[in-house]
C-alpha cells in the first residue's frame, strides 16, 4: 500500500493513548512477533519500502528478548539498528508509542530531554521519532515489548504500524482452526 493511501495517524494525545491500549494481547510470544513482523515485511516489499522491523520483550536484564529481527528490503544504513534500539528504550521506559512521545512534544527532542531531564549522553538513548509501538498484556501492569520500525519518517513508520497490528488482530480474531469448528459444532 503507497504512503499517500495510509490515513494520517492521530496527534491527539487521548485518541493516542486509547489506540494503544485497544489491542492488548492475552499473552504474547515468539508467534505473535513473527505474525506480526512478517505482515509488516511484507506490506513494506510491496510497496518496495526498505525498512527495519525489530519486535521485542522487555526483561529484567538491560538487554530486551529479541523476537523478531528482519529488514524488509536490503539496502539499509547501519544506523537504522541505532534508532531501532532508541524508539525501543523510549517505548520501554514510557509505555508509549514514539509517535505519541512526538505528538507530546512538537516532535522536539530537546523539549523532552529537558520535561524528562535525561539531558547528555542518557538523552540520546531515547527518541520521540514516530516508529516504535507498545506491546500489552491483559493482566500485566506496564508496557512488556515493543515493535518496532526504522527507516521511515515517523508518520508513515507509525501508520503502517497500527495498520499491521490491527491486520494481525482482524486475522487472529477471524481466524478458526479446525479443532475449533469442531469444538463449536459438536459441543466438545
Amino acid at each position: 500500500m503507497p504512503a499517500d493511501a495510509l490515513p494520517s495517524p492521530a496527534r491527539s494525545l487521548d485518541d493516542l493513548a486509547r489506540e494503544e491500549r485497544s489491542f492488548t494481547f492475552s499473552h504474547f510470544t515468539c508467534e505473535h512477533a513473527w505474525v506480526i513482523g512478517n505482515i509488516l515485511r511484507n506490506a513494506l516489499r510491496t510497496a518496495d519500502i526498505p525498512a527495519l522491523i525489530h519486535i521485542s520483550l522487555a526483561a529484567a536484564n538491560p538487554v530486551p528478548q529479541t523476537l523478531f529481527h528482519a529488514p524488509s528490503l536490503p539496502g539499509l544504513m547501519p544506523d537504522h539498528e541505532t534508532q531501532i534500539a532508541r524508539k525501543r528504550a523510549t517505548v520501554l521506559r514510557w509505555g508509549h508509542s514514539t509517535w505519541y512521545m512526538a505528538c507530546k512534544f512538537g516532535g522536539d527532542e530537546g523539549r523532552f530531554r529537558e520535561h524528562y531531564g535525561v539531558e547528555g549522553g542518557e538523552g540520546r538513548a531515547y527518541s520521540v521519532e514516530g516508529g516504535g509501538y507498545p506491546v500489552f498484556v491483559k493482566g500485566v501492569e506496564g508496557v512488556v515489548g515493543a515493535i518496532v520500525l526504522a527507516g521511515l519518517d515517523g508518520e508513515e513508520a507509525h501508520g503502517r504500524l497500527v495498520k499491521a497490528v490491527v491486520e494481525y488482530k482482524e486475522l487472529r480474531n477471524d481466524y478458526r482452526s479446525p479443532m475449533r469448528e469442531r469444538a463449536m459444532t459438536t459441543g466438545k
